[in-house]
């Protein structure tokens, strides 16, 4: 299989050597379109080749690639790889724009592409767990859904300006709300479409970026539960966690522990859904890609649709919109 890696920042270099990993024998190549930094020798060695051009890149004839350059960047990238019949990862969020993102899954249907957007959590065992436990109606029907990802920025990523990075730069489709948009997507996997959303989007900590570090969403669900996502880029020490009520009992995960949890109301008693490690994380990204993968040797069916991570991107504008115009906003 011949591979394009578009970009080369930490998540870049994850998927670099988890597709050597899972492809060792594949041909993989890493088109640098703004790529200033020293890449480690290490990191380098894993690819093929490195190409700095559009042309460059249609030389290596990929079958596949995957995108994980900036997010104001993805939609033109990926409409351009996709116009040579190159099926696409996009890594999330989609786009920072509606129309970027319908004209990416527009251009990847009309060609029979397969198209899946990185939102690994959704592969990530102790929210399966918690997704399956809803399903189920292990606490019956779920009523109010919490959601916290909080940590500071300039612990995001070792060895990186935080500065310099896409989440601190408007140009590049930072701040919060686009970069922990898994909690986002992630609500929507277990509670159905967001009906409508009221927000408070705020720059209230002293890091020196151009865009939000705090945002507080209020959602309400078609289904007719209720939510709240808090995300922040300014916390230390970090946290990240959820909690569900439903009608009869209580889910809760904590990406510390990496446990889940349920709470039983009749019994009035806690018990352990899932116990798991820091490798359930790293295993997430893995599973995403060998997903993308099978999908594309026609073995499995997308997780993540364009179609999918579009309606999420639609959530955030929505939340950015009512944050400016002060009221709850329809999606």
């Amino acid at each position: 299989m011949r591979i394009l890696i578009v970009g080369l920042g930490s998540i870049g270099r994850r998927h670099l050597k988890n597709l050597r990993r899972l492809r060792p024998d594949a041909e993989i190549t890493v088109w640098r379109q703004h790529g200033q930094c020293t890449v480690p020798e290490e990191i380098a060695a894993l690819a093929d080749g490195f190409v700095n051009t559009f042309e460059g890149a249609l030389q290596a004839e990929p079958e596949v690639a995957v995108i994980s350059n900036p997010a104001t960047l993805h939609s033109e990238t990926g409409v351009a790889l996709s116009n040579q019949g190159i099926h696409l990862f996009v890594e999330k969020p989609i786009s920072h724009s509606v129309e970027g993102a319908r004209a990416l899954v527009e251009s990847c249907r009309q060609r029979n592409l397969v198209l899946t957007v990185g939102y690994n959590l959704r592969f990530y065992r102790p929210l399966q767990v918690m997704r399956v436990a809803l399903r189920e109606k292990c606490i019956g029907a779920g009523a109010v859904f919490r959601a916290e990802a909080c940590q500071h920025l300039s612990t995001w990523r070792v060895g990186y300006d935080y500065r310099q990075s896409v989440s601190a730069r408007s140009e590049l489709g930072g701040g919060v709300l686009l970069e922990l948009s898994h909690e986002i997507d992630y609500a929507r996997w277990f509670m159905g479409e967001v009906q409508s959303v009221s927000a408070q989007v705020a720059r209230v900590g002293d890091l020196d970026i151009d865009v939000e570090d705090t945002a507080t969403l209020l959602l309400s669900f078609v289904g007719g539960a209720v939510g709240s996502i808090h995300l922040n880029m300014v916390e230390s020490p970090g946290v990240r966690r959820c909690r569900i009520a439903g009608t009869r009992g209580t889910l809760t995960w904590d990406a510390a522990s990496h446990e889940v949890r349920q709470f039983c109301g009749a019994g009035g008693e806690w018990a352990d859904l899932y116990t798991g490690t820091d490798l359930d994380f790293s295993g997430a990204y893995v599973a995403e890609m060998e997903q993308f993968l099978e999908c594309v040797n026609g073995r499995a069916l997308v997780e993540v649709s364009g179609e999918d991570a579009l309606r999420t991107l639609e959530v955030i504008l929505a939340a950015k919109r009512s944050a400016i115009e002060g009221r709850a906003v329809q999606v």
